[in-house]
């Protein structure tokens, strides 16, 4: 099956011979391989570009083990370079190779040599990028599958699609997997054997349960407010357990660096400065969340905001969550109040103020839903994505009533 993936390839083609590291990294299994060594590598054949000035390695095979010495490894891509035309290095799992940041400097130097890696699992994050190619790496990060991605693959009817993207989510391998048995066990067996080991390898967890009982309770809790004091009180109360906050921190950030979590900070809209704590997380892909509660706990409005989260970070929106505070009047006295918006999203001069609802059907819902939008005076869009409406409009209070399917598949975007 071939997936497109343009939004990534477009990416990478827009980068080329820029004098930097491309550097494509994502959650394990989200399709970094695929996109650089299928897609690019069709993108350049297509272009002219003969199969021997593209060197494609992979280190995470047993013929290559030879070249995970960086010393090997040099040699053999100086070898490979027989005249001054224009070179392609595609090199998969590079954190395989020792000190591997070495050889891709030694040869960024080199004119007519572009280089693009994949890293993933417990030795090549985001965080790595920085540290160890020291701003010589271009990251592109990439997405499990999106719904308009999942769909172009799936067709069929539309709410059907949905469902299934809605429980199993978007890693590729879920499209060849046809029972919900396999695709159940596919999601609960990656999560254990791969995503956790990963991440007590690198961050020599100790204990283990812990961990696990951490990730247990954020995707109970996903898109609700959560600090390290607050998790270690539920520890305490529910498990009871004693987990420092400081502990409990640290394992937030290696969910966080290993791409199963994304925190979200709260924004004072009106009083334009961060709130410090409480935060929000989403998981980077919602069928690893569902498997591991077991695909129990399957409510639709709060895996409807994961999604949404997802697709705009993805479309590259820079993400919080708005506070709006109001002094309210009820009876012969002011009460103060904190209404949340779903997300503010930014990118360049564009800012959206967004609320996600599966409908507006029950009496009184849509004043609940509206309520912390029509409180912002500023005048930047608001916006309500709704499930329920099959046409995308403009309402009475001025807030683009946009249209799910309408958004998730670029029908219509966030300015009409």
């Amino acid at each position: 099956m071939i997936i497109k993936r343009d939004f990534y390839l477009n990416q990478l083609i827009e980068r080329m011979h820029n004098g930097m590291i491309k550097v494509i990294t994502g959650l394990r299994r989200s399709g970094k391989s695929y996109l650089m060594n299928k897609l690019f590598y069709e993108y350049l054949k297509s272009i002219g570009i003969d199969d021997d000035h593209i060197i494609m390695l992979q280190f995470d095979v047993e013929e290559n083990e030879n070249l995970l010495d960086r010393h090997v490894l040099a040699e053999y891509l100086r070898n490979r370079l027989s005249d001054n035309e224009q070179y392609y290095f595609l090199l998969d799992e590079i954190q395989e190779v020792d000190q591997f940041e070495k050889v891709l400097n030694s040869f960024l130097r080199k004119e007519n040599v572009d280089l693009y890696v994949t890293g993933s699992n417990s030795r090549f994050l985001s965080t790595d990028i920085k540290t160890e190619l020291r701003g010589r790496g271009d990251e592109i990060h990439v997405y499990p599958l999106s719904f308009a991605e999942f769909y172009s693959a799936k067709q069929g009817n539309i709410d059907d699609v949905w469902n299934e993207y809605m429980i199993y989510g978007g890693l590729p391998i879920i499209l060849s997997r046809p029972s919900d048995e396999q695709k159940s066990k596919y999601l609960k067996d990656l999560f254990d054997e791969t995503y956790i080991k990963d991440i007590v390898e690198r961050n020599k967890v100790k204990n283990i349960s812990e961990l696990e009982e951490l990730i247990d309770l954020m995707a109970s809790s996903v898109g609700s407010l959560a600090n390290p004091n607050r998790i270690s009180n539920t520890f305490l109360s529910v498990k009871k357990t004693t987990v420092d906050p400081q502990t409990v921190k640290n394992y937030l950030m290696h969910l966080e660096n290993a791409f199963l979590l994304s925190e979200v900070k709260r924004y004072d809209v009106k009083g334009r400065k961060y709130i410090n704590t409480p935060l929000k997380y989403y998981f980077e892909d919602i069928g690893l969340r569902n498997a591991r509660l077991n695909f129990r706990q399957l409510e639709e409005p709060h895996l409807m905001e994961n999604i949404v989260y997802s697709e705009l970070r993805m479309r590259g929106y820079n993400i919080d969550v708005g506070v709006v505070e109001t002094n309210e009047r009820e009876e012969d006295r002011y009460i103060r109040k904190q209404l949340e918006i779903d997300f503010i999203a930014n990118k360049g001069n564009d800012k959206f103020y967004i609320q996600v609802s599966q409908g507006l059907s029950v009496p009184g819902k849509r004043e609940q839903e509206i309520a912390s939008l029509i409180k912002v005076r500023d005048g930047f869009k608001k916006v309500l994505i709704r499930k329920d409406n099959p046409i995308s409009y403009i309402d009475e209070d001025g807030i683009y009533n946009l249209n799910l399917y309408d958004f998730l598949l670029g029908r219509k975007d966030l300015n009409n």
